[in-house]
């Protein structure tokens, strides 16, 4: 069905080429997943497919790519379009209409289907992808994991012989993620799609691929074969290659089958002691995990002990674009006598949608406090409530004291600093350089800080580089250095993770755990629940705007099967999180 035939591609002024010699068959009928760390050209790679390298990012494309006989190099996307059907990283730029159902049928129009058979093929992917309720709504009112799912239900009501997606699960829910791969795993085997998925977050998918394509090598092989060499691997390979496995587990259920002998080896072992480390300004959180019951405080936060290296804090300041409240300027961080963030019956209504009702929330200093819940649920209506873009309907939120959207931004940008889900959002200079020389002068840092945060969170980006020329996750790394680059009291990070390998996720775990130890506040909105594992002191879950638990992250992810990291569901009843914890004791 595809076939590539010694592929390069370089792009203007890139030194090496992004890909280099790819030959490679994907039969048809496939769900082929590419897998490697961000940047080495698995975009590139998905393009190369769709026919939109090089016609519409340019460079310069050697070789040969075919798909169904069509070779793309004289095809461009418009020819291949009823071929092809593609979902890029960012699904809000493939938007040409205003509501969902205009959406859905979109593609059908333009390649002049019969009315009949577009109301049928609406209705039946409104039902697969759980989109029912939101046929009418506009999108601009959707959550980002909801336009995710329209974006990629409008590739699949024109039955396209090949579906091309670039991080198709990286903005759903866990739930919504298994029902999207489950819709891709039928139209492979029932219809025989050839379906290419670049995806980071590998513990959602490795087990529906029939072939894994691990890049720059540009090798291709069983997911078992492949896994077992390659650099980047969900948590149940991490744990099976700790526990020396053979061969090695690909889901839950294979690693439960074998994991009698390691439950053994951990019987009586206590998790609490290893990472991640408690927060030293967030201890006494007792209780169960409810809204309701909170448990103790926690104690009291020394000042000293919240200052950073220099006894201050870099802060937000205005960027141009209007985003003032992301940047950071100079500031000392002080402890609070009451919680850093509180919000008592807090309840926002945007249009005909009650976003939040009744929020009861408190963070500490030093607490990291990650939001769960399905898409639409209101986590990122909560973080812009945090940083004052929205003013509440009801009730009270305060951050350090003040009210946010009552307090002026010039005055609110030294406590909170927020990275939106879109990090372009952030991104207004030329280049990397000239983003990150503009961070340090906003916080008043010395020269050179945000560009050693951003090669610490993902190395070999270069300086001349457009950040729209930048990968996804890349993208989010400058943002993340961006931010970083001020220390804020207060942290919000909405989905941070996106686009990121692991290599990438694990440095900025260690960097915000470093934060919190410094006496910082983090507020991430997550749908990854191997970070909140990972980094989260307590977790939040959210749905239809109200908060349902809230307790410390073992007791809150362990209890819900949607919110369980893979070492939980492997080695319960054990309270065991993260491969880390079980290394470290082992």
């Amino acid at each position: 069905m595809i076939r590539f035939e010694n592929v390069s591609v370089r792009y203007e002024d890139d030194a090496e080429p992004t890909l280099r010699n790819v030959d490679l068959t994907v039969p048809e009928g496939e769900l082929v997943l590419l897998v490697g760390p961000s940047g080495v050209g698995k975009s590139t790679l998905l393009g190369a497919v769709s026919g939109l390298v090089p016609h519409f990012t340019g460079g310069t494309l050697t070789g040969r790519v075919t798909v169904d006989g069509r070779d793309t190099r004289v095809h461009p996307p418009r020819e291949l379009a009823d071929l092809v059907g593609t979902v890029g990283q960012d699904p809000s730029a493939h938007f040409v209409t205003d509501t969902v159902e205009d959406e859905l049928a979109y593609g059908m129009e333009s390649l002049g289907l019969a009315p009949g058979v577009m109301r049928r093929r609406v209705e039946e992917t409104l039902d697969l992808l759980g989109l029912a309720e939101l046929r009418d709504r506009p999108i601009a009112t959707l959550s980002g994991g909801q336009r995710q799912r329209v974006a990629i239900g409008s590739v699949l009501t024109p039955h396209p012989k090949v579906l091309v997606l670039d991080e198709p699960t990286s903005a759903l829910d866990p739930s919504a993620a298994e029902d999207v791969l489950a819709v891709l795993q039928r139209l492979v085997h029932d219809l025989g799609t050839t379906v290419l998925l670049a995806e980071h977050r590998l513990e959602r998918v490795v087990q529906y691929a029939d072939q894994v394509l691990l890049l720059p090598e540009a090798v291709m092989g069983p997911p078992a074969e492949i896994m077992a060499v390659s650099p980047v691997h969900p948590p149940v390979v991490a744990l099976g290659r700790v526990a020396g496995w053979d061969p090695l587990p690909l889901t839950v259920r294979d690693a439960r089958r074998r994991a009698g002998a390691l439950k053994a080896r951990l019987e009586g072992r206590d998790p609490a002691g290893l990472l991640p480390h408690p927060s030293p300004y967030a201890q006494g959180r007792g209780g169960t995990p409810t809204s309701r019951n909170r448990g103790s405080a926690p104690d009291p936060v020394r000042p000293s002990a919240v200052s950073s290296n220099a006894g201050r804090a870099e802060l937000p300041a205005p960027s141009a674009g209007g985003f003032f409240l992301f940047r950071r300027r100079r500031t000392q961080v002080t402890a609070p006598a009451t919680p850093l963030v509180l919000a008592e019956g807090l309840a926002v209504r945007r249009a005909r949608v009650e976003a939040l009702r009744r929020i009861d929330l408190q963070v500490e200093a030093g607490e990291t406090v990650a939001l769960m819940g399905r898409n639409g649920a209101g986590k990122s209506t909560l973080l812009s409530t945090l940083v004052g873009m929205i003013e509440p309907t009801a009730g009270s939120v305060r951050v350090a004291g003040r009210a946010p959207h009552a307090t002026d931004p010039r005055d609110l940008i030294h406590q909170v600093g927020l990275v939106p889900q879109e990090p372009r959002d952030l991104l207004y200079a030329d280049t990397v350089a000239a983003e990150c020389a503009a961070a340090d002068a906003d916080a008043g840092a010395e020269p050179g800080t945000c560009r050693a945060l951003a090669e610490e969170l993902l190395p070999g980006i270069a300086d001349d580089t457009h950040p729209r020329d930048l990968s996804e996750g890349q993208r989010l790394a400058l943002a993340l250095a961006v931010v970083l680059t001020g220390r804020p009291p207060l942290l919000l990070l909405d989905e941070p993770t996106r686009g990121l390998d692991y290599a990438a996720k694990a440095r900025l775990v260690t960097r915000l755990r470093a934060l919190a130890a410094d006496g910082h506040a983090i507020v991430l909105a997550t749908h990854d629940v191997e970070l909140a594992a990972e980094l989260a002191h307590r977790v939040v879950i959210v749905a239809d705007g109200e908060v349902v638990a809230d307790g410390p992250t073992a007791e809150v992810v362990v209890s819900s099967p949607a919110f369980s990291p893979q070492v939980a569901k492997i080695l319960a009843p054990q309270p065991w999180l993260t491969v880390e914890q079980v290394e470290a004791a082992l």
